[in-house]
């Protein structure tokens, strides 16, 4: 699914300069590549402020942490997304309320979305899941119309762009009050262990994020706010900064085997690939097709896939609603028909950079040939 050895190859000496240079400082936390890194992928990006945090969890706690809403608000998730989104609401006693989505491209649908909001909600949280953006130019007329927030997990879409009704381009993550990303090591930008960041266009609201993710204070002792101790480590930032000039090269050659990917799947009789918004770029954080909803079809491509050599993942098996922790929201199957089919149904195949032109034909041979 991902080959990080064969992704490291050709940059390794100047991580291992980046290492001995980042050992002779020995300012492990925030060091001077954290604040530079911050900078590149603001520029990059095309935001003013980057904060970095610990995870893509803290991240997606520290901007709505700095919401400042009161307990028992509801926050508009993605029926169909990992847990981190749902948890980061939980954990701050915020409801959770899921909104089913595109069963094509796997994203929030503003219908639903729209149909969701009540006078208690407080943000929508959506997420570009599997690296496309989600209906952004919807989502936000939604929450400017409703007075509501609303905050991008950008987690899997790092570089993704939106292009509105008027010619506008938006970067995944810069659009609403606050984005979030995660530098995990297997995002298509990857660290060598934890790390997150997050977006905002609005300085003032940079300054309470940079504030809450360093226990609530601006200068040493002093606390104006309960914050997290959620700092990006210097050895991550720096290597972190060596990585993120080659993501746009990554990136392109992601696209280019999604694209082998789509020629080989065109007229599947048994396999759907992913729906493509035509207003969103795609990333591929993962290449997601849909196999037939008949029991056992899955596993059945799985095992197939598997004898021939071809790993592949299931992202996610169960949807959060149905989770025994969340069972405290008294949701029952059947609610989210669209997020209950694609946890039976979607399978995802191999995706990463460094997998050549004649290993992806190979697996779209085999995919060809299954029944």
């Amino acid at each position: 699914m991902l080959d990080l050895q064969a992704q490291h190859a050709p940059i390794q000496p100047e991580l291992d300069a980046t290492l001995r240079a980042t050992f002779q400082e020995a300012a492990f936390i925030q060091g001077s590549a954290v604040q530079q890194f911050a900078s590149e992928l603001g520029q990059y990006l095309g935001v003013p402020h980057v904060i970095p945090c610990a995870n893509g969890t803290d991240a997606l706690q520290l901007a709505l942490m700095s919401l400042g809403l009161p307990a028992g608000t509801e926050i508009l998730v993605p029926a169909f997304t990992y847990v981190a989104t749902w948890e980061a609401a939980a954990v701050l006693g915020l409801v959770p309320v899921p909104v089913d989505v595109d069963p094509a491209t796997y994203n929030l649908d503003p219908a639903a979305v729209a149909a969701a909001i009540t006078p208690c909600t407080g943000a929508i949280l959506a997420v570009h899941l599997f690296g496309q953006c989600a209906d952004l130019e919807a989502l936000r007329l939604l929450a400017e119309q409703h007075g509501v927030a609303l905050v991008e997990d950008n987690a899997q879409a790092i570089g993704a762009t939106f292009t509105t009704s008027t010619g506008q381009v938006w970067g995944a993550g810069t659009v609403g009050e606050v984005g979030t990303t995660s530098f995990f090591p297997s995002k298509n930008l990857g660290g060598f262990g934890d790390g997150g960041a997050l977006f905002t266009r609005d300085e003032a609201r940079a300054q309470r994020l940079r504030q809450l993710a360093n226990h609530g204070q601006s200068r040493k002792y002093y606390h104006e706010h309960i914050g997290l101790n959620s700092r990006l480590d210097t050895l991550q930032a720096a290597l972190l900064r060596v990585k993120l000039p080659h993501l746009p090269a990554w990136t392109a050659a992601r696209q280019r085997i999604a694209a082998q990917y789509d020629a080989a799947l065109l007229g599947h009789s048994r396999l759907r690939p992913p729906g493509r918004d035509p207003r969103s770029t795609h990333v591929f954080h993962q290449y997601t097709v849909q196999t037939p909803d008949e029991p056992g079809q899955r596993e059945r491509l799985q095992q197939y896939l598997g004898a021939q050599g071809i790993p592949s993942a299931v992202y996610y098996p169960l949807p959060n609603h149905l989770q025994p922790a969340y069972a405290y929201l008294g949701h029952q199957q059947g609610q989210f028909p669209v997020a209950e089919r694609l946890a039976r149904t979607v399978l995802s195949l191999p995706m990463h950079p460094m997998l050549t032109t004649e290993q992806v034909a190979y697996i779209c041979q085999v995919l060809q040939a299954w029944e």
